[in-house]
């Protein structure tokens, strides 16, 4: 490709943004920025700016240092061809310093590399590409708009000193593990037939810390390697905020149009063509990166990121497709970004909180799949953003079937057909050929049994409260009741202790999180209605009866009692510091007793069970109709 476009190639800028020096380490940020620095494509045609929200001045000075390490670093990737091109991830040796947060006001901009400066080469005389620092101006009266403002900004301050047409983007743990993917992207952008119809180039999120097993689920196996791949065949996926090259003028606001065919040109702005001297050129920008300069513009709404949604890549992507651009999904054979799963389970409980609560948010704004993007993309692509919109509500459903079966197991009413009737064979059918589905194709995708059954007990604890809590708040949003969401930056670090625990698959409970007390309360539930029925049973002789009447019934229960067995060893038998808080197992113990009573007391009582046996109909009636 370079051999045939030669200078014909479009520029690339590629942001990397950070927003907090403590739980995003200047030393993961500075890997990320040198891995993408050394890409396998003309270096005149790379520019890397690196998005400082913290404003850390260690994070500048690793950012200094890292410059002049990669005139040593890019060589020595490209003379021997090294894979990944990440310092850390190729030597296998990491090393983490402590940083302090040092908030700044003004904006600063520097131009550490300057890419068009014939003096700014390697150690073996080779143009190096551009690097520049941006920490925008942040005031406490002007609302920064979080990851989405960080990225607005980039895509001025960036138009004024190279303006790549294609614009990456990757979150600062999103390491380069593959030097082509560039020019994998360049490849779908600059395709003759269908190049001009596409807005982004999405490639999968995949993580480097993933244990056998997937303890947490955070592979996202199925949905990058099956869904969309299917979404692919629609029209594109969505935007998912890292590892996605777009066409700037996309993200600036432009409409498709069949008349205009590729444009790249070269790319360098006028002004920079005058030899603009690297001081003024950073003063010009710093008025790009203001708090104010967005006031009474287009940008947040017509241009740039969508603002005031928690998934504002999602919206953003969407706004795109719908304005008659396409999308690429490419997963090639050798991934191409690398990042850091969560290692706690309350982590992945609070990412999935803000996704599930956006996503909602999204299908109830005026940009809500179901009807803005009606007639603008097609059905299949539509009906794909609504399952993931969507999400939010499926937490009723799976509350009432992890709660309500068991409750009425526990009184002996059957809620499902009896294994006599008729009936019981397409509910059989159903639960069967879901579950042999689900684990053929998590199969299919690479993962394990066990990775299976993680991936289901995960299902079920997002499901009982990190979309339980984004339905919540998203209705009170609605009904003026709650204010904006904020936006929780997922630690990319972990204690020695804690991530011990999770390399060797221990769940980690160790956090007081309102999301565990959900959890623990349902566990118990379950728990003391399976025991409560297995004593009545046995003392009453009532098995036969239970394996002829509430069969499904019991294998519910008993399987909710079983996937959450290690949050009842985190409840009552582990001593490490990664056992369930003793003020959640005690509020946890509570709302379950509470809820028993309850439902012990209301008038369901009163419903008497049905004849299912003569012979033992009276005695175990009354055994299973005795107070709780």
């Amino acid at each position: 490709m370079v051999v045939r476009y030669g200078n014909e190639l479009p520029g690339v800028d590629i942001f990397v943004c950070t927003a907090d020096s403590v739980i995003e380490p200047p030393m993961m940020v500075i890997n990320t920025v040198l891995s993408v620095m050394a890409y396998d494509n003309p270096p005149e045609k790379l520019s890397v700016y690196l998005s400082d929200d913290a404003g850390s001045q260690l994070t500048f000075y690793a950012l200094l240092e890292a410059s002049q390490f990669a005139k040593y670093w890019i060589p020595f990737c490209k003379k021997f061809n090294v894979e990944p091109r990440s310092p850390v991830a190729y030597l296998d040796s990491i090393s983490i310093s402590d940083d302090s947060k040092q908030p700044k006001e003004l904006a600063t901009i520097k131009i550490l590399i300057d890419g068009k400066d014939p003096n700014a080469k390697d150690s073996e005389g080779c143009v190096l590409p551009t690097l520049v620092y941006v920490a925008r101006e942040k005031r406490p009266q002007y609302f920064h708009n979080f990851k989405a403002g960080a990225m607005n900004a980039l895509i001025r301050v960036s138009s004024a000193i190279s303006n790549g047409q294609i614009v990456l983007n990757v979150d600062c743990d999103m390491y380069s593990n593959n030097s082509l993917a560039v020019r994998d992207a360049l490849c779908f952008f600059m395709d003759e037939k269908k190049g001009h119809e596409i807005a982004y180039v999405q490639f999968p999120q995949n993580f480097d810390n993933i244990t056998k097993n997937e303890l947490y689920s955070s592979s996202l196996r199925v949905i990058s390697q099956v869904e969309f791949h299917g979404l692919d065949g629609y029209g594109g996926p969505l935007y998912v905020g890292t590892g996605c090259f777009h066409r700037r003028d996309t993200l600036c606001g432009r409409k498709f149009s069949r008349e205009i065919h590729n444009e790249f040109k070269i790319d360098i702005p006028k002004d920079r063509e005058r030899e603009e001297t690297i001081a003024v050129l950073e003063e010009k920008s710093k008025v790009l990166a203001s708090c104010t300069y967005e006031n009474n513009t287009a940008w947040g709404k017509e241009m740039g990121l969508k603002y005031g949604c928690p998934v504002e890549d999602v919206i953003t992507g969407l706004s795109i497709q719908c304005r008659g651009w396409k999308s690429v999904y490419y997963n090639p054979e050798r991934k191409a970004f690398l990042g850091v799963a969560p290692t706690t389970l309350a982590q992945i409980l609070v990412q999935h909180k803000r996704w599930s609560e956006g996503d909602f948010q999204i299908l109830l704004s005026k940009y809500s799949p179901a009807w803005f993007a009606n007639g603008k993309i097609s059905l299949g692509l539509q009906l794909g953003y609504c399952c993931y919109c969507l999400w939010a509500t499926n937490c009723l459903a799976v509350l009432y079937y992890s709660i309500v079966p068991s409750l009425y197991l526990l009184r002996g009413i059957p809620l499902f057909p009896e294994l006599s009737s008729p009936w019981f064979l397409p509910f059989a059918y159903v639960v069967i050929s879901k579950y042999m589905y689900s684990l053929a194709e998590y199969l299919w995708s690479g993962g394990t049994v066990l990775g299976w059954w993680n991936d289901q007990r995960i299902w079920l604890y997002k499901r009982t409260s990190s979309y339980l809590l984004g339905f919540i708040d998203t209705i009170a949003k609605s009904l003026g009741l709650h204010s904006d969401s904020a936006f929780v930056i997922t630690a990319k670090v972990s204690k020695q202790e804690v991530y011990r625990r999770y390399v060797n698959e221990i769940m980690e409970f160790g956090d007081s999180s309102a999301m565990f007390t959900a959890l623990a309360t349902i566990a118990l539930i379950n728990l003391v209605c399976l025991i409560g029925l297995m004593k009545k049973a046995i003392l009453n002789e009532g098995i036969p009866i239970i394996y002829e009447t509430m069969l499904l019934q019991f294998v519910l229960c008993a399987i909710l009692v079983l996937i959450n067995w290690p949050l009842y060893q985190g409840l009552f038998s582990r001593k490490d510091n990664g056992k369930m808080p003793k003020e959640i197992m005690e509020f946890g113990a509570s709302s379950s007793s509470a809820m028993l009573s309850l439902w012990a007391n209301t008038a369901l009582l009163n419903f008497t069970l049905p004849a299912w046996s003569g012979a033992v109909e009276d005695g175990l009636n009354h055994g299973f109709n005795e107070p709780i």
